[in-house]
């Protein structure tokens, strides 16, 4: 073993726990539990120089010295530090006023799943809640910042995020969803009011206020210098160009040109026009996509009226799902995996289970407009969230044994999402899509990624405006108006994100079609996906070697 490299993945591991307190709370590490980040430009700037000093320290070691194993820790440690180094020097800060997937938002579906286990855990977390208020703070300031040079959100987005803290700030105290936290099993009834009054306190004292503060200053110095949401992209501001491209490559883990992703994703929309064609005669007794993509769109039967019934639904498919596993994998993660509905967030999303065993993985559907959700769409998102989806790879990469723990919790998007779509093609091999219809649901998720390959690229790249990335996607597939318009804020906020998912899943394919090409009668599927999920989060590339390493021995 080379001890270098084995003492510097340590380090860069406990500086990732001790900089995000949160992540290492939501993993059951509680020594950073009272902390939390820290969001001013100075601690981002101290971030910047350690992140880079952790890849300079790496690329010094000679590759020469390493094993395969080593060098894929080496390659995994270059890879998150120096993209992430180089995102954070663009100061997306300054545009975070998101009202998809924003602070403000997320906050209240993370709370109540943080691991408090015992009293003292508890206790840190009323300080916690202080510390938010400071970190509201930061984040308003940071904002400011971006006024002052010109790098704003768009007006859309400002609008929206100021109304929606607003809305917070007038429910009652007393039904805060900040107070909604996990009760230590060793707390009476006692004990307990008396915690979530401490919880109250915090909240009325602290992060209300940094709200109420931060709504402020959104609303009379944001709103006014914003862009126009027809200049949505990052192409409009200054070093646009620069910013997305380092965007791409952190969450691809590839340098990609925008107009090749571009191309790509048109590409993979007309394939699927065939495939829509096949499944929609079959399914609702025609060809035609127009009549295909309205019918599924806008026929009430196809879609759900209540939140209960998509959690129902995604937890059959789930159900479904586990009991085929062992057919197809060799190795299972440990922990279970639960459905949960929310009225925050994205539409849909996983949180990763405890690694102290206090909390099973959780995905989350948002059933805020359930009519957004069509029928035909659960299986498929139940495969990509849950089982054989986020679970499998999540679960299991923190089950590892003999990889340095920064490689079980890294964060490479490329990686992940690619295999969750992955899951939901596979799913369709397994034979788990209940019918034709379900099928198609299949269809509408290849829809949304491919089609976010075409409208990020168009927003942020090519100039578009967001009526325009709206257009394409009510012509390209089925998603509900609602729906589409969702997905199209949440790429103007998070450029380069929608982009991980197709170009992971499409390189995962073609890793198994060339195993396949090499092996013939001797590729084994459960050695397959043993080998794509047997080393934690991957570089796309990276994988490549790891894929053809298993194939050839």
């Amino acid at each position: 073993m080379n001890e270098d490299l084995a003492a510097l993945a340590a380090e860069y591991h406990e500086y990732r726990l001790e900089s995000s307190p949160t992540m290492a709370l939501m993993m059951g590490d509680h020594r950073y539990d009272e902390k939390m980040e820290d969001g001013s430009r100075e601690g981002e700037n101290v971030h910047v120089g350690r992140l880079n000093s952790f890849e300079a320290r790496a690329m010094a070691i000679d590759s020469a010295s390493l094993d395969f194993q080593e060098t894929i820790t080496r390659d995994v440690l270059v890879l998150v530090t120096s993209t992430e180094a180089a995102d954070v020097e663009m100061r997306s800060a300054e545009l975070a006023v998101n009202p998809a997937i924003g602070f403000h938002r997320n906050l209240p579906v993370e709370t109540p799943h943080y691991p408090i286990v015992e009293p003292e855990h508890a206790a840190a977390l009323v300080r916690k809640y202080a510390a938010i208020g400071t970190y509201i703070d930061q984040a308003t300031q940071r904002l400011r910042e971006g006024v002052a040079r010109g790098h704003t959100p768009t007006d859309k987005h400002a609008a929206e995020t100021a109304a929606q803290v607003s809305e917070y700030l007038e429910t009652p105290l007393e039904k805060d969803d900040l107070l909604n936290a996990r009760v230590p099993e060793a707390f009476d009834e006692q004990a307990t009011l008396t915690w979530r009054n401490e919880l109250m306190d915090a909240v009325r004292d602290h992060i209300r206020p940094a709200f109420q503060r931060q709504q402020a200053v959104i609303t009379n110095e944001v709103l006014p210098a914003a862009r126009p949401v027809d200049e949505a992209g990052l192409c409009w501001l200054d070093n646009g160009e620069v910013t997305y491209a380092r965007a791409i490559h952190r969450l691809t883990s590839l340098s990609m040109d925008p107009r090749e992703v571009h191309e790509i994703g048109l590409r993979q929309i007309d394939q699927l026009a065939d495939e829509y064609r096949t499944l929609g005669q079959e399914a609702l007794g025609t060809s035609d996509l127009d009549e295909i993509f309205s019918g599924l769109r806008e026929d009430p039967e196809l879609h759900f009226d209540n939140g209960p019934s998509i959690v129902e639904a995604s937890e059959r498919a789930m159900g479904n799902a586990r009991a085929a596993m062992g057919e197809w994998f060799g190795r299972l993660p440990k922990s279970g995996c639960l459905v949960m509905e929310t009225k925050t967030g994205p539409t849909a999303f996983y949180f990763r289970p405890a690694e102290d065993g206090s909390r099973p993985g959780i995905f989350f559907v948002n059933t805020e407009d359930p009519g957004r959700w069509g029928r035909f769409e659960i299986e498929s998102m139940a495969f990509h969230e849950g089982i054989p989806g986020h679970h499998l790879q999540i679960g299991i990469a923190q089950e590892l044994e003999g990889i340095p723990e920064f490689r079980k919790h890294a964060w490479i998007p490329a990686y992940s999402e690619g295999w969750g779509l992955y899951a939901e093609r596979l799913a369709d091999e397994m034979g788990l899509f209940t019918s034709t219809l379900d099928r198609i649901g299949m269809l509408s998720a290849d829809s949304m990624r491919a089609g976010r390959l075409v409208v990020d690229t168009g927003i942020h790249a090519l100039g578009w405006s967001r009526q325009e990335a709206i257009n394409y996607f009510a012509a390209n597939s089925p998603m509900t108006v609602s729906s589409i318009e969702a997905e199209v804020d949440r790429y103007i906020g998070w450029p380069g994100q929608a982009l991980s998912y197709m170009i992971g899943r499409l390189e995962i394919q073609k890793l198994r079609r060339d195993a396949e090409k090499t092996l013939r009668s001797k590729f084994d599927i459960k050695g397959f996906h043993d080998t794509v999920l047997g080393s934690g989060m991957l570089p796309l590339e990276t994988l490549g070697r790891v894929v053809r390493d298993w194939a050839a021995a």
